[in-house]
């Protein structure tokens, strides 16, 4: 089959269209893969900066979406059903097989494309503003990065759940993107606080989202209001930042780590009841994921560069299947 490989840690332009054989679907669901998510993590891993580190040469792609074309009796799923799902690995490739805990089925009414933009932005997100952050209706939240594959999620989930959103992007051109994902309001990362302070009448916000980390991390920490909590989820902007743990005083403010992965490989059952709860809203359209940029399979290396060149708004996609 044709795989997408990273055979050496050089960044996104060392990935390489590959044949390799098919994977071992023994106790797995085997998948054909139509679509495929790219994320920050397959960035990381061009350069052997990501927490895993797979021996080379290995095939990145932690989402995807497509077909089954056979499963075990026992998994729920049959040959023929639309899924989405979550493989960690392997995802840049024809077939995937991935355990069927892993597996998410698809109302017939969602397209592949948004299908692939699902499992780890969405479901990190709902980790994140659920579990982590303990959202409650009618709280503020300010989300960094909101033009992003995991900022529009974050966006859309904050609504879902009842919350007022105040979007941060980097450049004019990526308001839209954030506006389109439901965002009340959207404003630029240079000022940002005083803008979310204009903004609050003073008060601040109840929860911050920060894929970013950066320069713009104490900032977030002053931009929230008596009991706050900001949520930690990456570090896209480069840096990670320090933080002095005399500023979590001063306002009762908590600062949250999000390890979505860490915390389902302990519970492998979460996933899937994370998508139960999900379902109703991607069903409505209610969780319907701006996309960005679609790339055929052998130009994976543009893709990833993309993110990496933080350029993308929105989901950027493979296509694998023609």
């Amino acid at each position: 089959m044709r795989a997408v490989q990273i055979a050496a840690l050089d960044g996104p332009r060392a990935m390489r269209l590959a044949e390799v054989p098919e994977p071992d679907g023994h106790g797995n669901v085997e998948i054909e893969v139509h679509i495929a998510g790219v994320t920050f993590p397959d960035v990381l891993l061009t350069r052997g900066e990501y927490q895993f580190k797979p021996p080379l040469p290995f095939v990145p792609g932690s989402e995807v979406a497509g077909v089954v074309r056979r499963a075990p009796e026992d998994s729920g799923f049959v040959p023929g059903q639309r899924v989405a799902a979550f493989p960690a690995f392997g995802g840049f490739a024809e077939m995937v097989a991935v355990g069927p805990q892993l597996v998410f089925p698809l109302p017939d009414s969602t397209p592949f494309e948004q299908a692939a933009a699902l499992p780890m932005n969405y479901l990190t997100m709902h980790f994140a503003l659920t579990r982590r952050g303990r959202l409650r209706a009618g709280e503020t939240v300010l989300v960094h990065g909101a033009a992003g594959g995991l900022g529009t999620a974050a966006v859309q989930l904050a609504k879902v759940y009842g919350a007022h959103v105040i979007a941060v992007v980097s450049t004019d051109p990526k308001t839209e993107v954030a506006r389109a994902a439901g965002a009340d309001e959207v404003i630029l990362a240079e000022g940002f606080r005083d803008r979310v302070k204009q903004l609050t009448d003073g008060r601040g916000v109840d929860v911050v989202v920060d894929p970013v980390g950066g320069d713009r991390f104490t900032d977030s920490l002053r931009s929230l209001t008596r009991e706050g909590r900001l949520l930690v989820l990456g570090f896209t902007g480069g840096e990670i930042p320090t933080v002095k743990v005399n500023r979590l005083l001063l306002n009762n403010i908590s600062l949250l780590g999000v390890g979505w992965g860490a915390f389902w490989l302990a519970e492998p059952g979460y996933p899937r009841e994370q998508w139960q709860e999900l379902m109703p809203h991607i069903e409505n359209g209610t969780l319907n994921p701006v996309l960005g940029s679609t790339y055929p399979l052998e130009d994976a290396a543009a893709a990833v560069t993309e993110l990496d060149e933080r350029r993308a708004t929105g989901k950027v996609l493979l296509r694998v299947r023609r």
